[in-house]
């Protein structure tokens, strides 16, 4: 198994079709839940490099469907896609993903996040299951782990923010 720490992250491959990311975050896992699940929190931290989120649709139920679409300074809009299979706050989402871009459209991959508290902090454990090795190493050469990376530390100050509400926004 190949592990890899960046970004404050851990990036793991456990198996061929495989990318599990874990990342601690100092706040309960309560506020991790919000941030990572309602649309006016999502809006302030989702994206990484000069990717900005141009919308934000979040139907958080069993069946419901979300719908994140970034928007590069180039003009070229960058869509995150799913359907929710189970919902257990806050500790647990599982969902499906798809990734697609002008000309490009990925597999569809399950995903997994648990969050797990001990003593304030939050552990976030996210496990992408991709349909083929193919489709997992398609989404590592992307550039992938700098996204994560970069998305789970704008995600990290975000949460900050939520625990301390003094912080300037």
């Amino acid at each position: 198994m190949l592990a890899r720490t960046a970004y404050s992250m851990t990036l793991l491959l456990p198996s061929d079709r495989e990318i599990v990311l874990i990342r601690v975050f100092d706040a309960p896992r309560r506020l991790v839940f919000d941030a990572w699940t309602r649309p006016e929190h999502v809006i302030r931290w989702y994206g990484c490099g000069e990717l900005a989120l141009a919308a934000c649709e979040i139907d958080l139920r069993a069946g419901g469907a979300y719908r994140h679409t970034l928007l590069a300074p180039s003009g070229v809009t960058h869509t995150i896609k799913g359907v929710y299979r189970e919902i257990s706050p806050p500790g647990r989402l599982v969902y499906t993903e798809q990734y697609a871009t002008q000309g490009f459209t990925s597999g569809e991959a399950l995903v997994t996040v648990l969050l797990a508290e001990h003593a304030g902090m939050t552990t976030l454990t996210s496990t992408i299951v991709h349909a083929s090795k193919a489709d997992r190493d398609r989404h590592l050469a992307a550039g992938f782990e700098q996204g994560a990376g970069e998305t789970l530390d704008r995600l990290a100050r975000h949460v900050a923010r939520m625990a301390t509400p003094d912080l300037p926004r």
